[in-house]
């Protein structure tokens, strides 16, 4: 399954989000600066020809779709509204709905990685020591190489999120070096 050269994908987490839950307005800050350095980090990594995939909470509305998630977050008043503004997809990004914490949980996730020939998973987005962890176990009990860039993760206080990528670096062996770093690193290559 794994092809030996690398082969790299961005992995942006529960990012299109109203946040309008009872925590949102805790995670904002938080999520609105991890959003900014994403935003970068995709911007460079698609130069380099890696694939983008947004991975996103149906939310339990079962026949909701992406692109009406995208128009919610970036039409109505919603807490969410200026980090969906920055995180707003491009045309030929991919996007994969979820039912759970878990990107890989119940998704086709694992098919569009298989098929996009990705050994290697550059997993951002919130919250940190949610949908971001239980995302990276599973990358990780499937044998995927993790970089988990530690200013594009964000969770409800950053002692959660430090913990959690603390957990994350030294349980799933990801490199949770800051975006700045990764890119330099990629782009080196």
């Amino acid at each position: 399954m794994t092809p030996s050269a690398p082969r790299y994908a961005l992995l942006i987490i529960d990012m299109i989000n109203d946040l309008e839950f009872s925590s949102g307005y805790q995670l904002l800050p938080y999520a609105l600066t991890s959003a900014k350095n994403i935003a970068t980090l995709k911007r460079t990594l698609k130069k380099e020809g890696m694939p983008v995939i947004y991975v996103n909470d149906n939310y339990g509305k079962w026949q909701s779709d992406f692109r009406h998630l995208v128009s919610h977050c970036l039409e109505e008043n919603v807490r969410g509204k200026p980090i969906a503004e920055i995180m707003k997809p491009d045309d030929d990004d991919y996007f994969i709905l979820k039912p759970k914490y878990s990107g890989f949980f119940a998704t086709p996730l694992d098919l569009l990685l298989t098929h996009l020939h990705v050994n290697k998973l550059i997993i951002t987005g919130v919250a940190g020591n949610m949908c971001v962890q239980f995302t990276a176990n599973d990358a990780y009990m499937r044998d995927y190489q993790l970089m988990i860039p530690s200013d594009c993760v964000a969770s409800n206080t950053p002692q959660t999120n430090e913990h959690a990528l603390n957990f994350m670096e030294e349980v799933l062996k990801a490199d949770i070096s800051p975006s700045t770093k990764i890119i330099n690193n990629l782009t080196k290559a």
